[in-house]
């Protein structure tokens, strides 16, 4: 029987009048609608139409002046979405109502500049060299005793967190709110987003929540989803939550790290993992670092794609502010944790909270797969100790414009994702860029706190 087939028997059981349909733009927001049974059982099977200004417009609906794909002057049609049978998800705290994802590897105006579709053709190209990679999420984030109402009526100042002071990993302030943690961890679980663990940060009302590993695909489905998951679970109990990199200068920034490994066909091997290495590093995953590490300089935004994000890149604030990388080091931008072979593998530590999972993802793997492919030796010196001493490391782009400019200006981007989907996501950057004022100082939370 089909998957197809068999999302048609479940509907029908389920005995529902509506189902829920999300697809994420350029900023990995998730945008989406309820549609009805007899439409999406329509659309399963033949796509569906959905206004093609999700990628036409910023992430507060702003009509981009300078896109070529989308924008006032192609009317702003309807372009083919399609809609991911692999994908279903029930949502627990909506009665059960089917949610799916959808993306637009269909759609000929769209298919190349859509974030999933990008990251679906690099796995395409890890698996025609023989790789599954393997990639596992985690997000800190923060979150306040507010309403989206009050937000605004207190315009973003003087807000309540849902605990004072720094606790990192505390049990007590977790056990104040156990009703709402529990409902995290049980009710992600039963949406198809497993929890390996979660726990308070540093910082005032901060978590941080490792989502377990799988495939790439599934764990960048899993991570966009997330967020809006952890906002509604959230607004259940009356809470608002926020992924922005640094919502509060005298705080630290939410990160969005990701865990990765390069397995073989079948999986049964980590490709990563060489019993005869000091550091047990195999000779493809040292060409693998050196991939990373050369091309960070130069697709800096798929990590750090807003104003805001630049302002994480602190030291002494576990976040990373050079090309570096350690063994078990978090003052490193890219970090191996060798510990054993089933579980070697790379956290990259420069996206932030606030990026799109499907770019971080795709950027990681396609810089990756780069450094394995030219066959790239690992000269960037290993890190022991503070990075942050370190006077001699590369930094990185101090903000989105220079990181913008450095992006446009590299010939390797276009090699990585397709010059139509560079020249598209350096547009839409450049135009972010223009929208900020520095002036306003509450410009960067009444943009990015709630919607990022």
């Amino acid at each position: 029987m089909s998957r197809k087939k068999e999302i048609v028997l479940a509907i029908e059981e389920l005995d529902i009048k509506s189902v829920k349909f999300g697809v994420t733009d350029i900023d990995g927001v998730l945008r989406g609608k309820v549609i009805s049974t007899e439409k999406f059982l329509s659309a399963l099977e033949n796509g569906m139409g959905f206004c093609n200004v999700i990628f036409g417009w910023d992430v507060n609906d702003a009509c981009y002046d300078n896109t070529i794909v989308s924008g006032w002057h192609t009317g702003y049609p309807d372009s083919l979405s399609t809609i991911d049978p692999n994908s279903m998800r029930l949502i627990p705290w909506e009665d059960s109502r089917p949610f799916f994802i959808g993306d637009f590897s269909d759609a000929p105006d769209l298919q190349k500049v859509c974030p999933r579709t990008l990251l679906k053709n690099i796995i395409t190209e890890l698996a025609d060299e023989g790789f599954t990679p393997k990639i596992g999420a985690e997000f800190e984030w923060y979150n306040f005793d507010e309403s989206p109402q009050s937000l605004h009526y207190k315009e973003f100042q003087n807000l309540n967190p849902l605990t004072p002071g720094m606790f990192g990993y505390s049990i007590f302030r977790a056990s104040l709110n156990s009703t709402y943690i529990n409902d995290l961890f049980e009710l992600l679980l039963e949406f198809g987003i497993p929890l390996e663990g979660i726990h308070t940060e540093t910082g005032d009302g901060v978590y941080e929540a490792c989502i377990a590993y799988s495939d790439a695909l599934e764990s960048a489905d899993r991570a966009a989803l997330f967020k809006t998951a952890v906002k509604e679970i959230a607004a259940k109990h009356e809470l608002v939550t926020s992924f922005m990199a640094k919502w509060n200068t005298d705080l630290p920034g939410c990160g969005g790290h990701l865990h990765q490994s390069l397995w073989n066909a079948d999986s049964s091997k980590n490709l990563f993992y060489d019993e005869s290495h000091p550091q047990k590093l195999s000779p493809l995953f040292e060409n693998y670092i050196a991939g990373q590490l050369h091309c960070l300089p130069h697709i800096l935004p798929f990590y750090a794609p807003t104003v805001n994000s630049y302002k994480r890149f602190v030291e002494g604030t576990w976040a990373a502010t050079t090309v570096s990388w350690g063994v078990d080091n978090r003052t490193t931008a890219l970090r191996v944790i060798n510990q054993k072979e089933q579980s070697m593998r790379l956290e990259n530590r420069v996206p932030g909270a606030d990026a799109n999972p499907y770019l971080s993802i795709a950027a990681s793997l396609a810089s990756g797969l780069y450094g394995i492919k030219n066959n790239l030796k690992l000269e960037t010196p290993l890190t022991i100790g503070n990075e942050y001493a370190n006077k001699n490391a590369t930094p990185l782009p101090s903000n989105l414009h220079k990181a913008t400019q450095a992006m446009k200006q590299s010939e390797i981007p276009a090699k990585l994702f397709g010059k139509d989907f560079v020249d598209h996501f350096v547009r839409t950057r450049e135009w972010e860029w223009r929208q900020y004022k520095p002036q306003e100082s509450d410009w960067e939370l009444k943009r990015y706190f709630e919607i990022i």
